[in-house]
């Protein structure tokens, strides 16, 4: 009887080298990929994608012949971030980079590939910063990445003013807004926070053509108008006059001024005071103005209100 075998490794770097030198080659290509709005065309090799994604047996068929495609379009994925997902399949390795990790780790995700997912999010919260991290909230809300999620709502709670100033924030999606409002460690005025929400807010009302209340609807209840003082509420009264941001619903006949205690109310939430038993003491409840909570933080501590921003 033959003794057992004895599985033996050669090195791994020539066999990825060699593999890594038919990423976008036409040498042996038997399907071809046009790619992006710029519609980039991409060589590959059908029976190595298939082995190695699932995505791509299902997309390219199992047995090359009629009927199987020698040409598919995937319009959606950038080019960049289609030669790094090739880039991994080919010698299970990637080079990854700041501006378009983000787009590699949506196309592994869409694709199923986990380690190529793992890798990306690692890469990211290495790189992370103000520029970045809100476009990496909205990825981590929209594909449910919640350890990245939780990342990402920390650092912008620690970098909250310069955060909210990016492009970044006034692209979100209101999904992925709420975790940030609904947040106690912003360090910033609740007076400054009512302002990137409606900064916000007019953003997608123009892309979107609708008004600016109705884009901000899902979100302004998460806004803590107990925690602004009575010049800021007067000032918060006097632009949605003119710019109508936070619904008020009124009783008896007509809407009185609510910062001089009429009969308006906001439709937003009360917040807890410092002597509240919790956030869910009181959440639910409509605010009824004048609110008179001062320079609270948003975690109901009192703090000096610097003069200007």
């Amino acid at each position: 009887m033959d003794p057992p075998g004895l599985v033996v490794h050669g090195k791994a770097e020539p066999f990825s080298a060699a593999l890594g030198s038919l990423v976008n080659s036409p040498r042996y290509s038997d399907v071809r990929f046009v790619v992006g709005q710029e519609q980039q065309e991409i060589f590959a090799h059908r029976c190595l994608l298939a082995c190695r994604c699932n995505f791509f047996q299902r997309l390219l068929g199992t047995e090359s012949g009629p009927g199987v495609p020698s040409t598919v379009v995937l319009s959606t994925v950038p080019t960049e971030a289609f030669l790094a997902v090739l880039e991994f399949l080919y010698t299970n390795s990637v080079k990854l980079h700041r501006h378009s990790v983000l787009e590699v780790l949506t196309a592994a995700v869409e694709y199923g590939l986990e380690e190529l997912r793992e890798l990306c999010l690692r890469f990211v919260v290495k790189v992370l910063d103000v520029e970045l991290v809100c476009e990496a909230l909205q990825v981590a809300v929209t594909f449910g990445l919640g350890p990245l999620q939780e990342h990402c709502v920390a650092f912008i709670e620690a970098h909250s003013q310069e955060a909210l100033r990016t492009q970044g924030f006034l692209e979100l999606s209101a999904a992925a807004l709420l975790p940030l409002l609904r947040s106690d460690k912003l360090c910033v005025d609740e007076a400054e926070l009512v302002r990137a929400a409606r900064s916000w807010a007019r953003v997608g009302a123009a892309v979107l053509e609708r008004p600016v209340a109705e884009v901000a609807a899902p979100v302004v209840k998460e806004l803590r108008l107990a925690l602004l003082a009575p010049v800021e509420l007067s000032a918060l009264e006097e632009q949605n006059r003119q710019e109508p941001l936070i619904p008020v619903r009124t009783r008896g006949t007509g809407p009185a001024p609510l910062s001089s205690g009429g009969t308006g109310r906001w439709e937003g939430w009360v917040r807890p005071s410092p002597q509240s038993s919790g956030r869910g003491a009181t959440a639910g409840l409509s605010a009824d103005w004048p609110c008179s909570a001062g320079g609270a933080d948003r975690g109901g501590v009192e703090v000096p209100r610097p003069a200007e921003r």
